[in-house]
């Protein structure tokens, strides 16, 4: 338990030395190629909102779907997730659309969302395959030693981490036996959350395809964001900022992987100087999650009309409730 808060208060000092190094290299910063990199990470949440919206579409074929409410519940979530860990922006996402649906139930809806998570993981594990091959990222062995909680506390307890996927596959299959048999209905919902699935040429050209528009936004922003950091913009060290977001959130014990993914990229990025990684670090992830807040606080105030985030919280909490 020591060790643990330790490692976690390590994490907290290494984001505020990162965030020192951003705030005293504030000067050195390319403000256009930041300024067109967070326009792309707009664009990545657009497109993405787009290929959701799609999914309802065809699981709501007989529903009116205004996709402004779509998007604006997809910002919502994302500017929740931005500054609370454990994904709680996913529960309002769900929420929001809901309510902009007539008819909609929560197991369709979350189903629904979970459309993306197909394309979402294989692009991740070929970017991740990839920066593995060419020993971007670093090997097995050194995992351990890297001063980030999230990932060498599981790294050092190779056991525990292995009861814990055992004992979660578990208690998957026994939640799903349960539920078929006792909660047909629910089923019927999860389907129709899906249902675009079963026409693949319908999800290739309606999913899919925009969800690749924003894994290519997402690049092209982490490639701005080097440069405005005066890092090269090289696919490799781009790819190298991917595969290390992409870990750093696998087990968000803090807001957007906050501390780990320092400790990472100090770990990976050759070449530039350790004031110039901890700058880009943590400024990025302070861009991106200021300019999420502002995106997903200025949907709900103009488009759903809400101020009250909090009680949306609290919806959202009852909502996955009602879900499971």
């Amino acid at each position: 338990m020591y060790m643990a808060t330790a490692d976690l208060g390590s994490n907290v000092d290494r984001f505020l030395r990162a965030a020192e190094a951003f705030f005293n290299n504030l000067a050195a910063i390319g403000w256009v190629p930041f300024a067109i990199a967070l326009v792309l990470w707009a664009g990545m949440l657009l497109a993405r909102s787009h290929a959701w919206a799609n999914a309802l579409r065809a699981a709501y074929s007989h529903s009116q779907i205004d996709e402004r409410f779509i998007t604006a519940s997809f910002l919502a979530g994302a500017g929740f997730n931005a500054i609370l860990p454990a994904h709680a922006g996913d529960a309002v996402k769900v929420v929001l659309a809901k309510k902009s649906i007539p008819g909609a139930s929560y197991p369709a809806v979350v189903s629904s969302f979970a459309v993306l998570a197909p394309f979402d993981t294989a692009i991740g594990v070929a970017v991740l395959g990839y920066a593995l091959t060419l020993g971007l990222l670093p090997p097995l062995p050194r995992l351990p030693d890297i001063p980030a909680f999230d990932i060498a506390f599981w790294a050092r307890n190779p056991e525990l981490l292995m009861f814990f996927l055992t004992a979660l596959g578990v208690g998957t299959v026994l939640l799903f036996a349960v539920l078929a048999r006792r909660a047909e209905a629910f089923w019927q919902r999860l389907k129709q959350g899906v249902v675009i699935l079963r026409t693949p040429a319908r999800y290739l050209r309606e999913v899919a395809s925009w969800q690749m528009v924003g894994w290519l936004c997402r690049f092209a922003s982490f490639l701005f964001f080097l440069e405005a950091f005066n890092i090269a913009g090289t696919i490799d060290n781009v790819l190298i900022v991917m595969s290390v977001e992409s870990v750093s959130k696998a087990l968000p014990f803090t807001p957007g992987g906050a501390g780990p993914q320092q400790a990472l990229l100090v770990a990976t990025l050759a070449g530039p100087s350790l004031a110039a990684v901890l700058s880009f670090s943590v400024g990025q992830q302070i861009a991106v999650a200021a300019w999420a807040v502002l995106l997903g606080f200025a949907s709900l105030a103009l488009v759903f009309r809400i101020t009250d985030w909090r009680q949306l919280l609290r919806e959202g909490r009852a909502a996955q409730a009602e879900a499971k």
